[in-house]
């Protein structure tokens, strides 16, 4: 078609155009894959519930269900992800409430605040137990629903430690993602320095067989490749040879749930850690933003404890195996710390933390800000000018998978549209695209519907079939 022509077929088209318009006619035009649109997402809800016997409140959107016990010391008891529940709940304590104990610890399960550094030395340490930071009744005040639910739990002062906790909990609408904000208030008339820990006790039971432990139920962390300790890890409780334990060949800390106590630590800078239930085939990645500048206790910024029972050493030099007091409860703890926090009377610090339930498989490569990698990518050149796209992820928000095509002078060449994703559905990739240049490197990105880029899962070198 020749110039003249197209221009008087474009304004042929724009007259018909304005008269439909004029007629009150509004005409529709098909939209192409890449303007398609999921359905628009319920809203957010935050309402009363009963769990378990608990009067509890539930914030929930189409993916997750969080459910809260504010009379339970303030604590998140569950997270429910596409019918998946994460969190080790105590059946001895189910639907209770014990009053705070300086002689007894009561643990309900779950997921709340603690203070670090433990200890009963001095003033400076927490003892722990079931007292007013573990047990006491938090207020609860539904802050918004609707695009976005957030709560705000607010704990009593306590005397002992000079601090007062409240924890906001945001689940937005359109995503699975789950936000904390923790802060820590110095209530006391004198200077106080503590570190806030959030422990989330994750259940490590056979899905199949409860009387029996998860054998494919591991975590994960980066190691401090500059790490203070001995062996990128710290042994602070349990014994110092534990085939569970590994610094794999790409960096990361793994730890194999074992029904035996153990405490790891690790000075990780990374920022997140994650749990992986290989049975199940669902994770959970937790992120926090890692201050270099500040100092975290015992340089720790992740924990890790295995429940189960504990070594002891008699006076007649003998080793034996503990009895628990809740009998075998299986069960894992992922802590993160805050920095330390010097607070005058009066004075407040924030601890912000995020957590991404996904799907997961057996395998672990990494966790990035767009999702889990379980298989690696792999990019082929095919000889009919093609590239294979294959690999496995696990992803935090609905929306698409977009190729970016790089030549070998790093110059991007295109952008292709690989496949539409969901957070409750593994990404399994064996796919073709079809480059209209010859890239040499692909990075693998999830775009939200909303159009936003939430980064890339992954990327690597185009390999040629002889070189796979």
């Amino acid at each position: 078609m020749t110039l003249q022509l197209r221009k008087r077929d474009r304004t042929r088209r724009f007259s018909i155009l304005l008269f439909l318009v004029g007629m009150g006619i509004i005409p529709l035009f098909p939209q192409t894959k890449s303007e398609s649109h999921p359905p628009v997402s319920s809203p957010c809800h935050v309402e009363p519930a009963d769990y378990k016997g608990w009067h509890a409140q539930r914030l929930s959107n189409r993916w997750v269900q969080l459910i809260v016990l504010p009379h339970n010391g303030g604590r998140l008891i569950q997270v429910i992800f596409a019918g998946h529940s994460y969190l080790f709940v105590n059946p001895k304590y189910e639907g209770k409430y014990v009053p705070p104990s300086q002689s007894q610890w009561f643990n309900y399960g779950g997921d709340k605040l603690w203070l670090l550094p433990e200890g009963n030395d001095d003033e400076q340490h927490w003892a722990g137990g079931s007292d007013v930071i573990d047990d006491a009744p938090y207020s609860f005040r539904k802050v918004s629903e609707g695009e976005h639910c957030e709560a705000e739990l607010t704990g009593p002062a306590d005397p002992r430690t000079g601090i007062q906790f409240q924890r906001t909990i945001r689940l937005d609408a359109d995503s699975p993602r789950i936000r904390f904000r923790a802060t820590m208030k110095n209530t006391s008339g004198h200077t106080v320095e503590w570190s806030m820990q959030s422990v989330s006790q994750y259940d490590t039971a056979d899905p199949d067989d409860p009387s029996r432990i998860n054998h494919d139920f591991r975590t994960f962390a980066p190691a401090n490749p500059a790490s203070s300790y001995l062996n990128r890890y710290h042994v602070r409780f349990g014994p110092a040879e534990n085939h569970a334990v590994s610094i794999r060949e790409d960096g990361l800390f793994a730890l194999r749930y074992v029904h035996m106590a153990a405490e790891l630590w690790l000075d990780s800078t990374a920022g997140w850690l994650a749990v992986v239930d290989g049975s199940s085939r669902y994770g959970m990645v937790e992120r926090f933003q890692f201050e270099e500048s500040r100092s975290y206790p015992g340089k720790a910024s992740i924990i890790f404890w295995t429940n189960g029972p504990e070594l002891k050493l008699n006076a007649d030099g003998k080793v034996s195996l503990s009895a628990e007091e809740d009998g075998t409860p299986f069960y894992l703890e992922a802590e993160i710390n805050s920095p330390l926090c010097r607070l005058r009377p009066g004075e407040t610090c924030n601890f912000e933390t995020e957590w991404f339930p996904t799907r997961a498989g057996s395998e672990f490569h990494g966790a990035t800000d767009a999702g889990i990698v379980v298989r690696p990518l792999r990019a082929t050149r095919l000889d009919n000018g093609k590239i294979a796209l294959s690999g496995a992820f696990g992803v935090f928000f609905s929306g698409r998978l977009v190729a970016h095509l790089y030549n070998e002078h790093g110059a991007e060449l295109d952008s292709l549209p690989v496949t539409d994703v969901e957070p409750v559905e593994l990404v399994s990739l064996e796919t073709e695209i079809a480059p209209p240049q010859k890239p040499t490197r692909v990075s693998l990105h999830l775009e939200d519907w909303n159009g936003l880029d939430r980064g890339s899962l992954q990327e690597v070198q185009v390999a040629s079939r002889e070189n796979r």
